[in-house]
């Protein structure tokens, strides 16, 4: 477990409570569910959000996939780009496809 970066912290601290809460988790249903021992879970994942610790890389992806999100959403440092991921994520393959290919037009 790392000690975060300020900014990294602040997007990934606001991304991971966004995301949880939007799941209707408590801090330490999500620890569980993403492989922590159920006696630190809670504590895990408050440091997480509280930015004091920012998890490795396969923690983040275990709790990506928990939270049903992009590992990519909670690295994301603006709103709108997050919202971006989020709904491409959500996107039916087909309309994913449409997607790209209207941005990788030249105008």
């Amino acid at each position: 477990m790392a000690t975060t970066n300020e900014g990294t912290s602040d997007v990934w601290s606001k991304r991971l409570k966004e995301a949880r809460l939007a799941l209707g988790l408590s801090q330490k249903q999500l620890g569980i569910k993403a492989g922590l021992d159920e006696f630190v879970a809670s504590t895990r994942i408050n440091r997480y959000e509280q930015g004091v610790h920012a998890p490795d890389f396969q923690i983040a992806m275990r709790l990506a996939e928990v939270l049903q999100v992009p590992v990519a959403f909670l690295y994301c440092d603006t709103d709108e780009m997050a919202q971006m991921i989020l709904e491409f994520h959500r996107a039916p393959k087909s309309m994913r496809r449409q997607a790209l290919a209207a941005l990788q037009k030249p105008d």
